[in-house]
């Protein structure tokens, strides 16, 4: 009981670790490739929104999403529009879950990190920037 009380105070740092992180990761690992590849891979990563039901301009999707990724990530890192970037991601990672799951059948392995992503971007939607954000001093956490 103790330990969890005396961790308590680090709640904004905690949030802190999550933004950075996470908006580190989508910049890296996820948007840059995607977003200066071109429109060949956006077109690929836009046909993953024919598991909502839309067909239609897959290169904008692409981009669309690409753009999400990395200037969702660097909002994140920034700590700045963190509940309209943590939306965006959500919604990104809901689409990549459900093209992951619709060629493979299964939540496990692959199909589990986009699961669990959008559940830590789900969370800042609610939780918000934070104290060591800039929408902090904007007024926006």
């Amino acid at each position: 009981m103790a330990f969890g009380k005396s961790l308590s105070k680090y709640r904004d740092f905690g949030i802190l670790i999550l933004r950075a992180g996470l908006g580190i990761m989508f910049m890296y690992a996820h948007g840059s490739g995607k977003l200066f590849a071109g429109p060949e891979r956006w077109a690929a990563v836009g046909m993953s929104m024919k598991h909502v039901g839309i067909t239609f301009a897959p290169v904008f999707w692409g981009m669309l999403s690409a753009t999400a990724e990395f200037f969702g990530g660097f909002f994140l890192l920034l700590g700045l529009f963190v509940r309209p970037a943590a939306l965006a991601l959500t919604f990104n990672m809901v689409v990549a879950s459900l093209a992951i799951y619709a060629t493979s059948g299964s939540v496990t392995g692959a199909g589990a990190q986009p699961i669990e992503v959008g559940i830590a971007t789900l969370a800042l939607l609610f939780i918000g920037a934070g104290k060591y954000s800039i929408d902090q001093k904007l007024g926006y956490a």
